[in-house]
């Protein structure tokens, strides 16, 4: 069924009468998507808001929200002029006119507008929309802040505020915080700003009736989409959304807002009472900051709650058809579109915020993949909407086209890039952080070695990789009585892993030992004796083993890079391995890394943008 047969096939099924509506399963009960228990909802009523007692328009700020230049209205409301043929046909055709741009402390950007557009790119806009009722508060926070921290928040708000796609490539530790409450500043003003202008049309709607019963409806209520949530947040694991709740609810802008759920949620999404953090409670430098800041508190990455936001309340683990923001990890949205077998749910996503992208990385991409091809589908079912009120764009199948998607990593790779590049078509513009690159610094006195070899294409760059391993690289190690022993063999790649381990497993009289991912505390205690001991020559590592553990390796000697490390200092920590054993001197270690010209990203953060440039080129 194409889009079009499928739209009609709603627009029959649905009601259309505007009013409170309440709506019976056909074919039993509906469990709640996101509720661990087995409570059932056998009605769920669709415009909730009609009930709710804080339903009186709060004035603050309506006058900002009743302006056609207003950033939200301008985007986001019944006709957006950014909403053009040209527009949409160059976002499809991914034609993109590129300029740079400073923006002080958040540093060079590089903007991207589809060619041809009428409009001004994201850079011309000034003012950051936000609600007087949300900003006041921002405001008084902002005098706790440290100058710097303060002035990044605005600078990233201003930005934010044009709707246009955001990709902070580099987003350090240190600004994660900063970045995390702007972010979620926009996201509540966002929903804010949508469920007003839905209850005041409410108001009106209900006024006309009453002034004249038989006359039609006023004909500018266009100010849905299909269903009510309207922003997605895809973090790694509970630890991260936990941060993310307590950024969103610090924006609570009176004494008496209340958060209900908090105690089953801070429950569910921190650490159990008696449990000890170990790395939260180690002393300072015992573990690297990156993976303390990732992985302390609770790391399960199958999670998905959503969230209700009113005047007065944020309501935690509310269903996901009567929520505004759906907060999950990749994996559990996507466990939870294929149970219900359905994503009617992110059929309207305005906003979709992706934090920690290098982790979801080390996870499973594919899962982030997954989750952006479902976002703003026509929903399968009709969901009692009242389709006189859905904005035409939605109706028309162009919802994708408006949607903000706000993309944060430490560090790029060819995956986060490729999301950037082909998946994002939003025709306000994307704009992505550039950064200049140092070289790492690595232990004084050695000298690595950076073979390139030649790949045409992408498709065959791991082919070529393997061979130019395993018929020129491993052979000149076996050859060597000093590299074929103490050596430890670090494979990026998962798959390459996979393969690199199972040549291994071929070749005789070449003793080996493995750490993955997959390896339990048992089999790394036996692994990492053997290899110290000498009992095992070579030892091989991935990449994801290192992300998850940070073992301090012992008894290495000679270090050779299947690939660059995605992670810039696991490459430095590499290195650093071979002196945690005594007397063992620059001379005595020897280092080789196998690279191309695919791996740009990872080889910019390792030799510094200027080097790598120069290595590529030659």
């Amino acid at each position: 069924m194409d889009s079009n047969t499928r739209l009609l096939t709603l627009l029959n099924v649905s009601a259309t009468k505007y009013g409170r509506r309440k709506w019976s399963a056909e074919k039993g009960p509906s469990e709640k998507l996101n509720k661990r228990n087995k409570t059932v909802v056998t009605e769920v009523v669709v415009d909730e808001i009609e009930k709710e007692p804080e339903q009186p328009v709060d004035q603050n700020g309506a006058e900002d929200e009743d302006s056609p230049s207003d950033p939200y209205e301008a985007h986001f409301g019944a006709a957006p002029a950014v909403l053009t043929d040209s527009s949409r046909n160059a976002a499809n055709e991914r034609r993109w006119k590129s300029s740079k741009f400073t923006k002080g402390k958040l540093g060079t950007l590089v903007e991207l507008v589809p060619e041809g557009a009428s409009h001004p790119g994201p850079s011309q806009f000034k003012g950051h929309g936000v609600l007087d009722r949300l900003h006041k508060p921002y405001k008084a926070r902002k005098t706790k802040s440290s100058a710097k921290d303060a002035q990044l928040q605005d600078e990233l708000l201003e930005v934010l505020s044009s709707n246009a796609d955001i990709y902070l490539s580099h987003s350090p530790w240190e600004t994660k915080r900063s970045f995390r409450e702007a972010i979620s500043l926009h996201a509540i003003n966002h929903v804010t700003k949508k469920r007003r202008r839905i209850i005041k049309n409410n108001e009106r709607l209900t006024a006309a009736a009453k002034a004249v019963p038989e006359a039609p409806a006023p004909e500018d209520v266009q100010d849905q989409g299909f269903t009510r949530p309207s922003v997605l947040i895809l973090l790694p694991f509970r630890n991260s959304a936990l941060a993310w709740f307590h950024a969103l609810t610090s924006h609570t802008p009176s004494p008496e807002f209340q958060i209900e759920n908090q105690g089953r949620f801070v429950a569910e999404y921190g650490l159990p009472k008696d449990a000890v953090d170990k790395l939260a409670a180690a002393a300072p430098g015992t573990y690297p900051q990156d993976h303390v800041e990732t992985f302390k508190g609770n790391v399960d990455d199958s999670f998905r709650v959503g969230i209700k936001l009113t005047r007065k309340s944020v309501k935690m683990f509310t269903e996901f058809y009567g929520c505004d923001i759906i907060m999950a990890s990749p994996l559990g949205l996507r466990q939870s579109i294929q149970k219900e077998k359905g994503a009617d749910y992110l059929s309207s996503i305005e906003m979709v915020i992706v934090d920690q992208m290098d982790a979801l990385a080390m996870q499973n991409w594919e899962h982030v993949n997954f989750v952006f091809s479902h976002l703003n589908k026509l929903p399968k079912e009709s969901h009692d909407t009242d389709f006189s009120r859905i904005k035409p764009w939605y109706l028309d199948d162009q919802a994708k086209y408006l949607r903000q998607s706000i993309l944060m990593t430490g560090f790029e790779t060819s995956e986060t890039r490729a999301l950037f590049n082909s998946t994002l078509t939003n025709v306000a513009g994307k704009i992505r952080l550039e950064k200049q690159w140092s070289p790492v610094s690595i232990p004084d006195g050695l000298s690595p070695e950076l073979i390139q070899f030649e790949a045409s294409n992408p498709a065959d760059e791991p082919e070529k990789r393997f061979q130019h391993f395993t018929t020129q690289l491993l052979p000149a190690l076996l050859k060597s009585a000093v590299q074929s022993t103490n050596t430890v063999i670090f494979v990026p790649s998962s798959f390459d892993f996979i393969r690199v381990h199972n040549y291994f497993r071929k070749q005789s009289g070449v003793t080996f030992t493995v750490l993955s991912e997959y390896s339990t505390n048992p089999e790394i205690s036996r692994a990492r004796q053997a290899f110290f001991s000498g009992q095992k020559a070579f030892l091989l590592v991935s990449e994801r083993f290192h992300f998850f553990r940070r073992y301090k390796l012992r008894g290495v000697r000679n270090i050779v890079f299947y690939g660059p490390p995605d992670h810039q200092q696991f490459y430095a920590e590499m290195l650093s391995c071979p002196f945690l054993d005594d007397d063992v001197e620059s001379q005595d270690v020897s280092c080789k890394m196998l690279f191309s010209k695919y791996d740009w990203f990872k080889l910019e953060r390792i030799a510094g943008t200027d080097s790598a440039a120069k290595l590529v080129k030659a």
